[in-house]
């Protein structure tokens, strides 16, 4: 096992995170954040509250995606799904995807046709806690990076919240 980020990396990348988003939005009444069901949604949530305390006074929406029937992957098997809650209008916004690793992109592909049954966005962006470069099946790439890695396929990053850290193994 390696581990990729600690608890302060983490706390650290996760402000960092925050802070690139503000940067490219200094009024996020136009952005939209959506945190995609079942990992990213840890991530999302710590990004929102990050947002919220450096920028109280702005309100913007933040939703959770289920992405699991729109998925490619899934044929006869029976998958358990979870909850989208998406509460909000997403037309004309700009959505900010937030998941925690992204691999072949297959995940984000899914998203991608899942979202915009919500409605057409202006835009849509990718916030990803770790990017494992040289897997990718499509051409996506993250707008946000907490960290890039070099992986092989053979390894799996685990992103451990309940320890605050993120491991190769």
């Amino acid at each position: 096992m390696i581990t990729i980020l600690n608890k302060h990396q983490l706390q650290i990348t996760i402000e960092r995170l925050a802070c690139q988003v503000i940067e490219n939005y200094a009024d996020l009444s136009s952005v939209v954040l959506i945190g995609l069901q079942p990992r990213g949604i840890f991530l999302a949530d710590k990004i929102y509250k990050q947002l919220k305390k450096i920028k109280p006074e702005q309100n913007f929406p933040y939703g959770k995606l289920d992405i699991t029937f729109y998925r490619d992957d899934v044929r006869n098997e029976l998958h358990e799904a979870n909850q989208t809650d998406i509460t909000f209008s997403i037309e004309d916004k700009n959505v900010i995807l937030i998941d925690d690793v992204l691999f072949t992109g297959r995940t984000i592909r899914a998203a991608l046709d899942a979202i915009l049954s919500f409605g057409r966005p202006k835009k849509v962006e990718l916030c990803v806690l770790i990017n494992r470069r040289y897997s990718r099946q499509l051409p996506i790439q993250p707008d946000y990076c907490g960290k890039p890695i070099d992986s092989i396929i053979s390894q799996k990053v685990k992103v451990e919240w309940d320890k605050d850290e993120v491991n190769l193994y």
